[in-house]
């Protein structure tokens, strides 16, 4: 049973046995001028490697976004554990080691030569070459599917021999040289990282800081850090900063009108600004720092991947921003709060003094970075807090109310306690605790129901929802998820859901230090079950918030399709939602499709960007165009709507996430869509037997044009002409023949040798469309079909 409990950890297997330096397959010249790892090797190692070496879940924690990842090299130990009854300690690059001798003693070996170095040891001695040579010697089929023996699932055998262990390695597994499960690099790519490993792997990189981005650092440390007098108006400041590093750190920082690639991490140091760098080694940002500290810009100098890239923008503007909802405003700071534990992990006992009006709105202006945080962070991988959730759902807010801040702060501060965090138990957190949240929850919800009634003198509306102030377009959201992963954009996208949420201010926040701020990959299993099954309670508010705009007379039937196959008798907590029955919505419907009428409406209403409608999935009518597109683009947007259609078994042969290039005449032009499939589920109300819950006579595919999704499971190329043809097929296509045919003629396989090209268009598309928020993709989850 436990086994349900292991987190799945997707795995590339590095190993490699001693072969003298004459076997290779390119002749190294070791008399050729030195080669640069920034100029020759790097780009080597970010088109082909990062594409699976890339975050916290990379294969043996090998992580290639750097050379001091390179240098840390690999270990046995994984970090995703759902059967670990203790916490492990952290192994964040950058952070909790800074040496290679201190990532030894925390049981990482080496990948390349670290004995005395001679051109026949820097070769002999290197994992990495070991692991390309022996995909040189065993090469994959060019066509068709990989040998049955070559294993994709990310729950299969953890596999990282050290080197002493790769004669037996090599015996076993002769099929799983590097690249993995993917064809060899060509002979170019590969003698040059192997000419650079046998001239001893030297490292060139050398970051600089421009002078613009100096002064940048030094402006907003100045604002972080202030003055440290002890003054009430420092208190004020110190307190502020607080609250915003807490929701900012894990995100990647960008000065407005500095280069595209260049991003930081807001970090707490024992060091003041002007001098180096020395971050505290804490799990969480509300950690304890045991003593002084200070706020400081630590430069990202990793390869940006996808998977755990999004961006917060800081300017002049957003600065005036902070100051006027946390400066400006009349209340006073008389005490820090404390980092105790139960009351640090607690924002609503933290920050109680900061209007909640002003924390609200903090979250609103951002909602889609903060959204990204709870699915995209460096954990990469997030099936225990996913699968509580649909693969499609629209997200609202509701609106601040800044004339009831008093009464909200203080009705927050007297019932922070019912507002707890699974983090305020540490990692001592057993598997049943989640029955002290759930009887906490159901008190709250009591509380905030008879504080809703006495305050709430209208219906509730349209105007109950936030509208973007009239030009924020993060007012609507939409979240897909694709399996252990997911993505957050602005605007309705797809048609419509069978959930939606409507987010207040306790509810945003909660997520947050549920997720994010107090969530840590390398606890305990009790503590990662029970941030799930709190998530179950945090969704379902969200959801009867979105009830309440329902007719009274419709919630109970609407509520329970969301809850399918559940014995409320057993789980009665899901059959017993805290929405008001005896209070009826100022909305005017004209059909029982309420989600798509009150979204739509509200779409209407606040969508100042048409870009931003989907105009594949929902047109309504004759002749849909979406802006700014050339003719061909439109008569390729019909095709699309034509695919979107489609839905059930007749989109049974696609994965979950797609990327489909349509071939022009123009290659550098050619237009890419992202299509979703979005599965059905009875319910997403447990951590396991997913499949048993499954309907996918009731999927749905979402088409978007452009990139949406970070970890694609297959490429598609065809040509413009082949579109109908596409379309016709994939609908008809049943058997495991039709599926190998369908794959063949239209999918980019694993075993394509073209793959590493469609990879870089891919890549290279990306980047030019969002220069800022584009990283690499990648492709450990690519699919073997």
């Amino acid at each position: 049973m436990m086994s349900f409990f292991r987190l799945l950890f997707f795995t590339l297997c590095l190993g490699l046995s001693i072969i003298p330096s004459t076997s290779w397959a390119g002749e190294v010249d070791i008399k050729q001028k030195p080669l640069s790892y920034i100029h020759d090797v790097k780009p080597i190692l970010d088109s082909r490697c990062v594409a699976c070496h890339g975050c916290y879940d990379s294969p043996c924690q090998l992580k290639l976004t750097s050379f001091e990842g390179l240098s840390r090299g690999a270990t046995k130990n994984p970090i995703y554990d759902y059967e670990r009854l203790k916490a492990v300690e952290p192994t964040r690059l950058f952070i909790d080691e800074t040496s290679t001798t201190g990532w030894r003693n925390r049981e990482f070996f080496s990948v390349i030569n670290e004995q005395s170095s001679t051109p026949e040891n820097n070769l002999d001695n290197s994992l990495i070459a070991k692991l390309l040579q022996l995909k040189r010697n065993h090469p994959l089929p060019a066509t068709g599917k990989l040998p049955a023996d070559i294993k994709l699932d990310l729950d299969r055998t953890l596999q990282c021999p050290k080197p002493e262990e790769f004669n037996s390695f090599q015996s076993k597994h002769p099929h799983w040289g590097m690249p993995y499960g993917l064809p060899a690099l060509t002979a170019s790519e590969e003698n040059t990282l192997l000419t650079w490993i046998q001239q001893g792997a030297k490292n060139d990189s050398k970051f600089e800081l421009s002078r613009a981005a100096n002064a940048e650092i030094n402006h907003w440390e100045v604002f972080f850090n202030g003055e440290l007098s002890g003054s009430r108006q420092s208190l004020k400041k110190q307190l502020s900063a607080r609250y915003i590093y807490e929701h900012l750190f894990i995100g990647d920082l960008h000065f407005e009108g500095q280069p595209a690639d260049e991003f930081y991490k807001l970090v707490r140091s024992r060091t003041p600004p002007g001098q180096p760098i020395v971050e505290l080694k804490s799990s969480r940002p509300f950690d304890d720092p045991g003593g002084k500290f200070y706020y400081r810009f630590r430069p990202n100098i990793s390869t940006i991947v996808d998977k755990d890239h999004f961006v917060y923008q800081l300017s002049a503007q957003k600065m005036l921003r902070f100051r006027e909802l946390f400066l400006t405003p009349d209340y006073q700071v008389t005490e820090l709060p404390s980092y105790q534990l139960d009351a640090a992990a607690n924002p609503f006992q933290t920050f109680a003094q900061i209007p909640a009006s002003s924390r609200y709105q903090f979250l609103l202006d951002d909602a889609q970075y903060f959204f990204s945080g709870f699915i995209k962070g460096p954990v990469c991988r997030g099936q225990a807090a996913l699968n509580v959730i649909r693969d499609q759902f629209w997200v609202a807010f509701l609106r601040p109310q800044p004339e009831l801040n008093p009464q909200l702060t203080r009705f927050l501060a007297e019932n922070h306690q019912l507002l707890k965090m699974p983090a305020s138990h540490g990692e001592n957190i057993g598997f049943l605790e989640w029955r002290e949240f759930n009887g906490l929850q159901n008190r709250y919800l009591n509380h905030k129901e008879a504080f809703s009634k006495k305050l709430q003198s209208q219906p509730m509306s349209l105007n109950s929802l936030w509208q973007g102030d009239g030009q924020n377009e993060n007012a609507l959201l939409t979240v897909f998820r694709h399996d252990d992963n997911a993505t957050v954009v602005k605007g309705l996208m797809g048609k419509t859901p069978l959930t939606a949420w409507v987010v207040d201010y306790p509810l945003f926040e909660r997520i947050h230090y549920l997720l994010v701020a107090g969530y840590n990959v390398y606890g305990s299993a009790g503590h990662q079950v029970t941030t799930r099954l709190y998530m179950d309670f945090l969704r379902m508010e969200a959801e009867n918030n979105f009830l309440r705009f329902v007719p009274s007379k419709d919630r109970q039937q609407l509520h329970d399709s969301w809850y399918e196959g559940i014995d409320f008798k057993i789980y009665n907590f899901f059959a017993t939602p805290k929405f008001s029955n005896d209070a009826e919505p100022a909305v005017s419907y004209q059909s029982n499709d309420y989600k798509h009428e009150l979204y739509s409406q509200l779409e209407q209403k606040i969508t100042k960007n048409p870009g931003h409608i989907d105009l594949i999935n929902r047109c309504i009518e004759a002749n849909c165009k979406r802006p700014n597109t050339s003719s061909e683009e439109q008569q390729i947007d019909e095709m699309m709507r034509q695919l979107a259609n489609l839905d059930g078994l007749k989109i049974a042969a696609l994965p979950e996430l797609t990327f489909l290039r349509v071939l022009t005449d123009n290659p550098e032009q050619d237009p890419v869509y992202t299509l979703i499939r979005n599965k059905k589920l009875l319910n997403v109300s447990f951590i396991f037997a997913e499949n048993f819950r499954r309907e996918p006579e009731k999927d749905t595919l979402t088409v978007v044009p452009g990139f949406i999704g970070s970890y694609p499971n297959q490429f598609f190329s065809v040509p413009k002409q082949q579109l109908s043809r596409f379309i016709d097929r994939l609908q008809h296509t049943e058997t495991n023949a039709e599926l190998d045919l369908f794959f063949g003629e239209f999918a980019i396989r694993r075993t394509n040798s073209d793959i590493w090209v469609q990879y870089d268009w891919f890549n290279k598309k990306h980047l030019s469309k969002n220069p800022e928020n584009a990283g690499l993709f990648d492709i450990s989850r690519y699919k073997n079909l």
